[in-house]
């Protein structure tokens, strides 16, 4: 996790991925995750109270943009590209795929 201005970098490690997928419109499908990650991993920043990820992807299931919420809103946090690069491995996932298909 980066925190806009801040110099301090944390690198989270997921041990599981919990889905919400929302077709948004013609274009895009939304999909909310929250997550538990790795114990002897880096902490997840104390001054967050609800800590999740919104993906926006194509109708396609292809990730566009991958965003760190804290309870529902955008927040000062990014996620890292060792974090992203977690996230849109499980968003390309066969089951995870078929869901926004679905959607």
């Amino acid at each position: 996790m980066i925190k806009y201005g801040d110099d301090r970098v944390t690198n989270l490690q997921f041990a599981a991925f919990y889905p919400r997928i929302e077709r948004r419109d013609e274009q895009w499908v939304d999909v909310e995750l929250r997550f538990e990650t790795k114990p002897n991993t880096d902490e997840v920043p104390s001054d967050l109270i609800e800590l999740t990820a919104l993906v926006i992807c194509t109708r396609a299931g292809a990730p566009i943009q991958i965003e760190a919420q804290d309870a529902g809103c955008d927040c000062e946090y990014q996620f890292t590209f060792f974090e992203k690069e977690q996230i849109e491995a499980f968003v390309r996932s066969d089951e995870i795929q078929e869901a926004i298909r679905r959607a």
